[in-house]
């Protein structure tokens, strides 16, 4: 397991938590059943993915399961009502526009198997599609907001990488040039989880740090967007700041 080096270790602000360890995942040892709330960009992204490597996927918009019919076709995921979604999950993915947050059903993620990692995907964009969020602008990270909403740990992964990247430049554990991918989370076991999940797919993962620090890869952040490899991640995420730029707040 790599540690990033002391000099960029010091370049993390005092108290902002140092993102310690960055990790090559391993792949998992079977196949889980995974619930994706959401089939935008992102969601159907990962619906296809997923599927790709034999995980059995439920996935769910906000509308009517035949709305899905094409994706359920294509990739032989389950189309279902999004409360139906993380039923018996073993990981759930919350992918939906920040500003619907809200308007997700109380308990939805409380059909899970006890313990399964939630991994949320989204940004705040609010000049672009989301409108003010008071206590984003306030200075409450992201995906603290949206782990408070749920009321549910959730693991910040997905939310800095191009959809189409994501579907089409996954390759295998030791390429050259392999993207990495920042995550987030207080719970280190979910973390391992959505790490193995990851590598799966095709890409490299850097532990960012605590929720609270997620921060770091939200939008216009160095490492937001780009297609870093490991240590260039954490490069990035060692030179953010937490003020939000003029492009990325209300």
């Amino acid at each position: 397991m790599r540690r990033g080096s002391a000099a960029t270790r010091e370049s993390f602000p005092r108290g902002r938590g140092w993102p310690n360890e960055t990790f090559v995942a391993r792949p998992k040892e079977k196949h889980v059943k995974i619930g994706i709330i959401g089939a935008g960009d992102i969601g159907g992204t990962l619906t296809r993915r997923l599927r790709a490597v034999g995980h059995e996927v439920a996935v769910a918009n906000s509308r009517d399961p035949e709305t899905l019919a094409d994706l359920a076709s294509e990739t032989g995921a389950t189309a279902v009502w999004a409360k139906d979604a993380a039923t018996d999950a073993d990981l759930v993915i919350v992918s939906i526009p920040q500003k619907n947050t809200p308007d997700l059903a109380s308990g939805i993620l409380s059909a899970r198997k006890p313990g399964a990692p939630v991994i949320e995907t989204n940004n705040y964009y609010p000049q672009q599609r989301d409108g003010k969020i008071d206590a984003i602008e306030d200075g409450t990270p992201e995906s603290v907001w949206v782990s408070e909403l749920l009321g549910e740990p959730v693991v910040k992964a997905f939310n800095g990488i191009w959809w189409k990247h994501l579907l089409n430049k996954g390759v295998p554990a030791g390429t050259e040039g392999r993207i990495a991918l920042p995550i987030a989370g207080d719970d280190a076991d979910a973390k391992k989880i959505v790490s193995a999940v990851i590598d799966e797919i095709g890409f490299d993962v850097v532990d960012a740090g605590s929720l609270a620090d997620s921060w770091r890869q939200q939008p216009g952040t160095p490492v937001y967007g780009k297609d870093f490899g490991v240590d260039a991640t954490v490069d990035a995420l060692a030179q953010a700041t937490p003020e939000r730029t003029a492009e990325w707040k209300a």
